[in-house]
């Protein structure tokens, strides 16, 4: 199982509520990101991303920005409601709380203490991990199941043949449909004889692809 504490970025960097917003917007464009949590007390209490500091300054060109952005202190312009996971919790945990909550980026605690934070690009490099994108001499087929207990046939004709199975991902067909495509990457090269048991068995094999 993907847990958060193998994907979270450790070493967080971190500003106090007192900080100001030049700091942050300075910390986000030398370190290359897009969130700061904002810590007090070793608890964190807030969260600022660097559109959230663009938003409450001045457009580019503006003489008073830099003024502006130096007496402006994060704990103004924080979100102090953070959206947080635990250590314990599933990648695919933050995958959906980021999406149904159109956030970038979750900030891992333990108790109230900041121990991690895991971004969207982290979210992407474990699903790259999970379905083998780049693993070679593997190929990729998608199998159209129609009724409850197709998967296990399928990957019952796919060990038949001597085939190891590296990952599945099932995709929903139309809503209130039982129909769904299976996408299978199995770990050989030529799958000529896998998709001829599928068919043979009354499986439609949609297309297959040898990843290099």
């Amino acid at each position: 199982m993907l847990l958060m504490r193998d994907w979270m970025k450790q070493g967080v960097l971190t500003l106090g509520p007192e900080a100001s917003a030049f700091e942050a917007l300075r910390l986000c464009r030398e370190r290359r990101i897009r969130h700061i949590p904002i810590v007090e007390d070793d608890r964190l209490v807030g969260i600022v991303s660097d559109r959230d500091i663009r938003s409450v300054s001045s457009p580019l060109g503006d003489p008073q920005r830099v003024d502006a952005l130096k007496r402006t202190r994060l704990e103004d312009v924080m979100t102090r409601k953070v959206i947080t996971a635990a250590p314990e919790d599933t990648i695919v945990h933050a995958a959906q709380e980021m999406y149904e909550r159109k956030i970038e980026s979750l900030p891992v605690v333990s108790g109230e203490k900041l121990v991690g934070i895991v971004t969207s690009a982290d979210v992407m490099r474990a699903l790259v991990a999970v379905i083998g994108v780049r693993e070679p001499g593997h190929s990729r087929i998608a199998v159209q199941a129609h009724k409850p207990g197709d998967l296990a046939e399928v990957t019952g004709i796919i060990q038949n043949q001597e085939v190891d199975i590296f990952s599945v991902l099932s995709s929903p067909g139309k809503v209130s449909s039982p129909d769904r495509t299976l996408i299978l990457q199995v770990a050989t090269r030529d799958p000529t004889n896998v998709i001829r048991s599928l068919e043979e068995a009354g499986y439609d094999v949609h297309w297959w692809h040898h990843l290099q």
